[in-house]
């Protein structure tokens, strides 16, 4: 098994281009199948869950070429409705298939998603937003069994502005008949890029970026290209390193306007960041600030996938630090590992107390999921000594190469195998 080693001290500086976006590729490549011909997308980020959505097009009859950091995808041929389980087991975002096949062949089998442990995240509301299209669902046997003569248009208010139901619903009612209209959906970034994508193939879609999405449904669409945006999480995880380790960073690519609570947070955690036409430059003179109160909330608020690695960044901070997770139950998993580090965290239900100490040391330790993954690598870089880090089949889910950018960034870190 492979693991990351990780010697720290070093503080960052350089540049780096930041990877397209895992949270919007997926989705992009899951609506590839709705058009019977070629979608050609641009920076596509080399990360494993990438891979996992192409096996998954190519297992339902999709020809697919990955062509450096373009992906072409031919639908043409699809000839399948069932998603294999080896591959939903593996990410819960094969979910997102549900809503493009339901509305291209009007019937798709799924079991129910894997992916990351933080949490529940039920697929209820998926399930209430696609039956409210007209479509039959029947649960059993761990199995999402979707159907429909005819996806009709309706109007459909979200409990919860959930980033994966808004994007099944939106992708369902692209091909239906009539008009949808999302209420209270969700407005991240990745809700955004969807829409542009589908309008590059022909949808008809208004309200891109608010929490009222209406979508006209057409009768087909056809071949585009698109290019992917930096992926606004890798960003902010190599921001909180720098606020972490100190230095100065430019983070190629890097969408100012995706990041905005981000750069608020990491600011007053004493970085001074500027926008340049290359991306955004991050600069940390000193150790970092305590931070008060930070929650996590639905876009435009601070996400829950940079929870972790502030989180990491917090430990060595002056003072203490108050996070709420609001998000996911269960996204505290890497406190141990960061505990068996040195860091003094206390956690109490959605709260955790992070009071900064002058060090961390190295450790032998473990990711859990994606996120506390990168929030391990960050706090080996700030560790005095080394830190193994294992189980990295996380990391690499949502990081194209971790070690390639930050050694770029001048820290001592590597892939090592074990023997």
């Amino acid at each position: 098994m492979t693991y990351i080693q990780v010697t720290g001290g070093k503080k960052l500086y350089g540049d780096i281009e930041v990877q397209g976006s895992k949270n919007a590729v997926l989705p992009i490549l899951a609506a590839s199948v709705l058009h019977s011909g070629v979608t050609t997308i641009h920076h596509c980020p080399d990360i494993s869950d990438v891979q996992c959505m192409i096996r998954i097009l190519d297992s339902i009859g999709c020809n697919v070429k990955k062509e450096g950091s373009t992906v072409i995808v031919d639908a043409s041929q699809l000839n399948n409705y069932r998603i294999p389980d080896e591959y939903v087991a593996r990410m819960r975002s094969s979910i997102i298939l549900l809503g493009p096949l339901l509305g291209r062949q009007h019937f798709v089998t799924i079991s129910y998603p894997g992916g990351c442990t933080i949490g529940a995240r039920p697929v209820d509301l998926h399930v209430k937003g696609l039956k409210r299209l007209n479509a039959e669902i029947i649960e059993a046997n761990d199995l999402l069994t979707c159907m429909a003569t005819k996806l009709l248009g309706s109007e459909i208010k979200l409990d919860f502005p959930s980033v994966g139901a808004t994007e099944n619903i939106l992708l369902a009612a692209v091909l239906a008949e009539g008009t949808t209209i999302i209420s209270n959906a969700a407005k991240e970034p990745e809700i955004e890029e969807l829409c542009e994508f589908l309008i590059c193939m022909g949808a008809k879609i208004e309200g891109v970026g608010t929490e009222t999405i209406v979508i006209q449904g057409v009768d087909s669409l056809h071949d585009c290209e698109y290019t992917v945006k930096a992926d606004r999480i890798v960003t902010g995880t190599y921001m909180a390193a720098v606020a972490a380790t100190g230095g100065k960073v430019i983070l190629r690519g890097a969408v100012e306007t995706y990041l905005e609570e981000v750069i608020e947070v990491i600011n007053r955690m004493g970085c001074i960041t500027q926008s340049s036409p290359e991306g955004i430059v991050v600069t940390q003179k000193s150790k970092p600030k305590a931070y008060d109160l930070l929650r996590t909330r639905p876009y435009p608020g601070f996400p829950t996938d940079l929870q972790s690695p502030v989180m990491a960044a917090l430990t060595i901070a002056k003072g203490n630090s108050i996070l709420i997770e609001n998000i996911f139950e269960a996204r505290y998993k890497v406190v141990k590992d960061l505990v068996k580090m040195g860091a003094n965290i206390e956690v109490e239900g959605k709260i955790a107390i992070i009071r900064g100490v002058a060090s961390l040391h190295g450790a032998s330790v473990k990711a859990h999921e994606l996120r506390g993954g990168a929030a391990l690598v960050i706090a080996g870089m700030i560790a005095k000594g080394t830190t193994d880090i294992h189980s990295i089949e996380y990391i690499l889910r949502g990081y194209e190469d971790i070690c390639r950018d930050l050694q770029t960034l001048g820290a001592t870190i590597n892939y090592i195998e074990e023997t």
